[in-house]
């Protein structure tokens, strides 16, 4: 899988030999997907985004340090740019973080994740 030129201009994007992105975790291809589908819908332009994430790993040096990880950056970015274009209020992000990561702790290992069990 290739990239678009813009995207390739994600800074620090782990990219395998095919220019393709790459994930350690189901999630973090999700935030990905749900960045890239907030910019085709027009939220924010890619630039814009490019600029969030750099601003959230400069944060931690370069985004490589044990605190948190690159998509850990990622997700900040994401909900600070959501925040800032007014699709989302910060306390909904944090109460709908809280709720999934409740969830996740009360749903067993290998079972999905459901919201519900918040």
């Amino acid at each position: 899988m290739t990239l678009p030129a813009e995207y390739l201009a994600t800074p620090r994007l782990p990219l395998d030999e095919d220019g393709g992105p790459v994930f350690s975790a189901p999630w973090e291809a999700r935030i990905f997907a749900m960045t890239v589908k907030a910019h085709e819908a027009g939220v924010f332009t890619w630039g814009e985004w490019a600029e969030a994430l750099g601003a959230e790993l400069a944060k931690d040096g370069d985004g490589s340090g044990e605190t948190e990880s690159y998509y850990d950056r990622w997700l900040a970015a994401f909900e600070t740019l959501l925040t800032a274009k007014n699709v989302a209020a910060a306390g909904q992000l944090a109460d709908l973080r809280k709720a999934w990561d409740k969830a996740a702790k009360a749903t067993p290992h290998g079972k999905p994740i459901v919201l519900e069990n918040a």
